[in-house]
């Protein structure tokens, strides 16, 4: 009888068809109905279905099996709900393809999914719509009864943006509650996609945020450049540190003003960083670096302001949680421009580079690029791109 799990059961049932049967001895009883009365719902032995994906697989319960679940609404208020587990996550625009619900500031409004039964879950996987350049914050709860809840994530006070993969301690749950807080363009929140599962793929978390071991500053991984200026979008984050040149191949800012602002998908617990300075010739640089979560507070993590850096720069630090990181230059021994040809975060050790200064001198900087230089051109080169013309505005009525 010890793998009868007797506090699931209500008082009724242990009273009136436990205690008669004779099976259990009173104090068996009144110990169930202590830890019953004593204990959230949540916290509960409860039985769960462990639907395994492997690492590599976009398998999930909401996707694989959505004919046996449904959205609901927190509150009364979501709509559009039947796009959020139809499985596509390419066509989507202004007015269709994602659920919605108000952003309220109580938080009773939300988009709830009920699963076909009890699940043990511990990743999460949210597409948040994308088609522009704003940001969402929100948590997501987890219930077996509807009326206890236990907050896995809890990003109501960072900004995020289109995919996020979202890890937590294994939960049993059959309710699954996202709830919109912000939206840096309106009050609505919206959701593209939702996939819920059990992973046996390894993660570390530090105060509720993933560690990455691989770089999360990467176009795949929704990362985007928001500050700075180039002639090719996200030239910083395409991953090539062989093919630039005076002309193109490097994101940059004017000293003085402004900053090379790169955003990830989520905030992230950091701990270093990597960066391909521009070094087609000998010049050097120096420059801080910042982390925020929000792009309002920011903390320093490193102050290279007083010395002369050059080509590749590994750079470690304590740990903290950013979603946005700003690069400032503060000086370049040949103009006014800063020029930053790669970044990645975290900085993947694995990958061997030879670094810049400091700890080298003008003797051995030939040494720390990846690849011969091209020959500086007679003419003079700024190294600054032409500003990028506005993107054109829309007139169209929208949904968002």
């Amino acid at each position: 009888m010890s793998a009868v799990r007797l506090p699931l059961m209500t008082l009724t049932e242990m009273l009136n068809v436990v205690r008669p049967s004779g099976l259990l001895s009173p104090d068996d009883l009144l110990d169930a109905i202590k830890t019953r009365s004593e204990s959230r719902n949540m916290d509960l032995n409860y039985r769960g279905m462990l639907g395994q994906c492997p690492p590599s697989s976009a398998c999930s319960h909401t996707r694989r099996e959505h004919r046996h679940h449904e959205v609901r609404s927190s509150g009364g208020e979501g709509e559009l709900k039947s796009a959020l587990l139809d499985g596509d996550t390419q066509n989507y625009d202004l007015d269709h393809g994602f659920s919605r619900h108000p952003i309220e500031e109580d938080g009773r409004a939300g988009i709830q999914v009920k699963l076909g039964q009890s699940f043990i879950i511990n990743h999460i996987r949210l597409l948040l719509w994308d088609r522009d350049s704003r940001s969402y914050s929100y948590y997501i709860e987890v219930s077996m009864d509807e009326l206890d809840w236990v907050r896995v994530v809890d990003h109501s006070k960072v900004l995020c943006r289109s995919w996020q993969n979202l890890y937590f301690t294994p939960q049993v749950c059959r309710y699954v509650r996202i709830v919109g807080t912000h939206n840096t363009v309106n009050k609505v929140f919206h959701l593209v996609a939702f996939e819920c599962m059990f992973t046996n793929h390894s993660f570390t978390l530090e105060d509720g945020l993933v560690v990455p071991s691989e770089n999360v500053a990467t176009i795949a991984s929704c990362a985007s450049v928001i500050e700075g200026v180039s002639r090719s979008r996200n030239a910083l984050l395409n991953g090539d540190t062989r093919n630039y040149d005076w002309d193109s191949g490097y994101t940059c800012h004017q000293l003085g003003s402004g900053a090379i602002v790169i955003q990830l998908a989520q905030p992230f617990s950091i701990g270093s960083l990597r960066l391909l300075l521009w070094d087609c010739d000998e010049r050097s640089y120096s420059y801080y670096i910042e982390v925020s979560t929000n792009q309002q507070q920011w903390t320093k993590v490193l102050d290279r302001t007083r010395v002369a850096c050059r080509s590749w720069q590994t750079l470690m630090f304590d740990k903290q949680p950013a979603s946005f990181i700003r690069i400032v230059g503060t000086h370049n021994t040949a103009n006014e421009v800063f020029h930053c040809v790669h970044f990645e975060c975290p900085a993947q050790l694995d990958t061997e580079v030879k670094e810049g200064s400091p700890g080298l001198n003008s003797s051995d900087s030939d040494a720390a690029s990846q690849h011969p230089r091209p020959q500086r051109p007679s003419r003079t080169h700024s190294l600054l791109p032409s500003q990028p013309s506005s993107p054109s505005s829309s007139s169209s009525q929208s949904n968002l």
